[in-house]
C-alpha cells in the first residue's frame, strides 16, 4: 500500500488508450491504496490484479448503492442524491443486489447465454454483421463507424434476442446514454429510467397477448416473474448488451488503426482472433470508473484490512495491465495469452453476456477488415472524441474513410 491517501480518484487521461498517469503510479507502488471518496468517506481504491479478483470473488463485499460511496463527483454521486430521495433499483436490476436475491435472478438466465446458445447465434450475427457493412459500401464513404457499424450490431443482436422491435430502439439507445453520463443529474436520470420503464412495461403486456420465440416471451411464460421483475431483467440486458459491445466494437478499431503493428497481427491469421480479442478486451478494459464494492465485515486482502462499511473502488483497466499477472501489459499485444483478465469482472457478478460479447467481436473485427481493406481514420487520431464523460470507456464517433 502507498503512504499517502490518495485524495480523489484520478480520472484524467494523458493519453486515449492509457490509464491515468497517477493511476499507473500507483499501481507500480501497490495494489490497495487509501482514497478519500467525493463524500469525504475514507475508503480503497485497488490497483492491482490480485486485489481486484480477490475483491470481486469475497462474498463480504456487498453491490448493493445504499452501501456505496462516490468516488468521484457528477453522475456517479448523483447515486447518493437518488437514494435520498427514496428512488430504488426496480426490481430485476439484479446488477445492483446480493445473494439471496441476486442468484434468484442470476439462474433464470444462466441459460440463456451459454457458449453452446451462443455459438447457435453465430450465422445471424454474421448476416447482421455483412448488412451493416453493405450499408457501409453502399452509402460510400466517410462513415461514422459507430454509428454505421459498431452501434447497430450489438444494438439489433440484443434487440432479436430479447423480442424488441429493433424499429424501437430510439426508444431506448438515447435513455441510455443518458445513464451512462458522468455528468447527469439525479432528475434527469429518474426521467429517463421512468421512459425505458414505460417502454418496457407496455412491450410486456404485448408480449403476454402475443408471445413470441425470445427471451422475454420465455420469461414471461416461466411464470416465475410479476411484471416489474420483467422489466427491470429487460431493462439491465437492453442497456448492458448494447453499450458494452458497441463501445468495444469503435474503441478496438481505433485501436487497431492507431496501431498498424497490431492491425497486422489481426489481419493476418484467423486463428488468432480468438485471443486477439481477449487482449483487446484487457488492453481497453472500456469499465473505466469502478466497480465499487463496500466491506459488509472486516476483510483482510492483499493483507491490507478493510473495515466493515468501507467502500473499495477497483480500477480494472490498472488491474488488467498489473505486471505480476500481464508482463509487459501496459503494451498491446494480439498475440499475447491475454485469457484471466477481469474485463468482464469476476465472480458471481461475471458479465452474464460475455460469450455474447465475444462472438459478436469475433465476427465483426474480421469482417470489417477484410470486407474494407483500405479502411483508415478520416481524421487525425488527437481529434477522435473520447468517452472520458461516460461511465463506460470509447469513442464517441469515429470518423473512417476507405
Amino acid at each position: 500500500m502507498s503512504d499517502l491517501t490518495v485524495p480523489a480518484l484520478p480520472t484524467v487521461r494523458e493519453r486515449p488508450l492509457d490509464p491515468p498517469d497517477e493511476v499507473t503510479r500507483l499501481r507500480q507502488q501497490g495494489g490497495m491504496h487509501r482514497m478519500t471518496y467525493a463524500d469525504g468517506h475514507a475508503g480503497w481504491l485497488v490497483t492491482g490484479y490480485s486485489a481486484a479478483r480477490a475483491v470481486l470473488a469475497d462474498p463480504r463485499f456487498s453491490n448493493r448503492p445504499e452501501n456505496m460511496h462516490p468516488p468521484i463527483p457528477g453522475r456517479l454521486a448523483a447515486g447518493k442524491e437518488l437514494r435520498e430521495r427514496g428512488f430504488q433499483p426496480p426490481p430485476g436490476f439484479f446488477l445492483r443486489t446480493d445473494p439471496p436475491e441476486h442468484t434468484r435472478y442470476r439462474k433464470l438466465l444462466t441459460g440463456q447465454f451459454t457458449v453452446r446458445r451462443m455459438k447457435l447465434l453465430e450465422p445471424r450475427i454474421e448476416e447482421i454483421t455483412a448488412s451493416a457493412l453493405d450499408a457501409m459500401e453502399a452509402a460510400g464513404p466517410p462513415a461514422d463507424l459507430v454509428q454505421d457499424f459498431a452501434l447497430p450490431i450489438p444494438s439489433l443482436v440484443i434487440c432479436e434476442l430479447l423480442g424488441v422491435p429493433y424499429e424501437d430502439r430510439a426508444r431506448f439507445q438515447d435513455d441510455s446514454k443518458i445513464l451512462v453520463n458522468l455528468e447527469t443529474g439525479a432528475e434527469e436520470a429518474i426521467a429517463a429510467i421512468g421512459r425505458v420503464f414505460a417502454y418496457l412495461y407496455d412491450l410486456i403486456k404485448r408480449k403476454r397477448e402475443h408471445p413470441a420465440d425470445d427471451l422475454i416471451s420465455g420469461l414471461i411464460e416461466g411464470g416465475e416473474l410479476k411484471d416489474d421483475e420483467l422489466a427491470g431483467v429487460s431493462f439491465l440486458l437492453l442497456v448492458a448488451g448494447h453499450e458494452t459491445t458497441a463501445n468495444m466494437l469503435a474503441l478496438g478499431t481505433y485501436t487497431l488503426l492507431t496501431n498498424p503493428g497490431q492491425l497486422a497481427v489481426m489481419r493476418g491469421d484467423p486463428g488468432a482472433v480468438e485471443n486477439a480479442v481477449e487482449e483487446l478486451l484487457r488492453y481497453l478494459t472500456i469499465v473505466h470508473l469502478g466497480p465499487i464494492r463496500t466491506a459488509t465485515e472486516d476483510v483482510e486482502i492483499d493483507g491490507h484490512l478493510v473495515r466493515a462499511g468501507e467502500s473499495v473502488t477497483l480500477h480494472l483497466p490498472a488491474a488488467n495491465r498489473d505486471p505480476d499477472r500481464f508482463p509487459g501489459g501496459d503494451t498491446l499485444d494480439l498475440t499475447r495469452p491475454a485469457g484471466g483478465h477481469l474485463s468482464f469482472g469476476h465472480g458471481i457478478h461475471q458479465c452474464l453476456g460475455q460469450q455474447l460479447a465475444r462472438v459478436e467481436m469475433r465476427i465483426a473485427y474480421p469482417a470489417l477488415l477484410r470486407r474494407l481493406p483500405g479502411l483508415r481514420l478520416a481524421v487525425p487520431p488527437e481529434e477522435v472524441p473520447m468517452r472520458s464523460d461516460m461511465s463506460i470507456y470509447g469513442v464517441h464517433r469515429l470518423p473512417v474513410t476507405w
